[in-house]
């Protein structure tokens, strides 16, 4: 009896796992289908390299990189933010916080990863915006800047959490023998803790740029939605997610030229996040094999 209840628990367990594979192999499958047919109307190279992306206007243009660019730009501000703050906690939280400080602050700093995104979107567009414009005259009301610091903070949890984690889980023997040979707290950080740790922090780094780059409802709330070849984060611009939002609201039919455009811009989205983990993963064996 006991064999066949394991026996259950264990079928049960690889359905559960087969299914999660099942639908990443369908959303995969969904996303080239349609971005072949996308790309038997459009060039790649035109995709690739035109300036301009107006598939809804009459006439019609279908580059990928003012999207592109407006994806990176709120992604830079957002990391410029959350990497330095995310960081700069973790070591905090980890080796200079006391047991009741620690078990106070990072619940509170987490419950910034449960707030909902569209509520971070409105507090950029109606807050932070309005704010920045008080300092700088010359923004307009939709911009890069405003949604990347906003961003920048709502990943900040991500990156001070898994960071704090993976610093924590560095051998007390290893810290104990540098004080022993008399460093100080600081050199014990940046000698021991820090590299011992690195493979946890980059891939806290990269997990947190892949979460920015797929980011939706900030950068569709408080962007503008304005697709522009452009580095400057006072203007506004439309990211990736956020064109896709644009399109899927209804009013583009389905089957069409403009619809498909979703679908190679999804593809897009999606290669770079992939590189983004795979990267991830490559970067967190390597320094985990130098350190041992």
């Amino acid at each position: 009896m006991r064999r066949l209840y394991e026996g259950a628990i264990g079928l049960l367990l690889f359905l559960c796992a087969t299914l999660s594979i099942f639908t990443t192999i369908g959303i995969i499958g969904v996303l080239i289908f349609e971005t072949v047919e996308f790309f038997k109307e459009v060039s790649i190279i035109d995709f690739l390299t035109d300036t301009q992306w107006t598939p809804l206007f009459v006439e019609k243009h279908f580059g990928i990189l003012p999207l592109l660019t407006g994806t990176f730009l709120v992604s830079t501000i957002a990391m410029a933010v959350a990497l330095p703050l995310g960081l700069l906690s973790a070591i905090y939280l980890s080796e200079y916080a006391p047991g009741r400080v620690r078990d106070v602050v990072k619940p509170l700093l987490e419950i910034l990863a449960g707030i909902p995104t569209v509520v971070y979107g409105y507090f950029a567009l109606l807050f932070v915006t309005p704010l920045l414009k008080s300092f700088i005259p010359g923004m307009a009301g939709f911009n890069a800047l405003s949604p990347g610091i906003v961003m920048g903070i709502m990943i900040l949890p991500m990156v001070s959490s898994l960071s704090e984690d993976a610093m924590y889980a560095v051998p007390r023997e290893l810290k104990e023998g540098a004080y022993a040979l008399g460093a100080t707290r600081l050199k014990v950080i940046t000698s021991v803790v820090i590299p011992g740790a690195l493979s946890g922090i980059i891939s806290a780094f990269i997990l947190a740029v892949s979460r920015a780059v797929g980011e939706t409802m900030i950068v569709t709330i408080a962007s503008g939605q304005q697709p522009r070849l452009t580095l400057n984060p006072l203007v506004p611009i439309e990211t990736i997610t956020a064109y896709i939002v644009q399109v899927s609201l209804g009013d583009t039919p389905a089957g069409t030229i403009e619809y498909k455009t979703i679908f190679a811009a999804g593809m897009t989205l999606f290669i770079f996040t992939l590189i983004l983990n795979l990267v991830s993963y490559w970067m967190r064996e390597r320094f985990r094999e130098e350190y041992r």
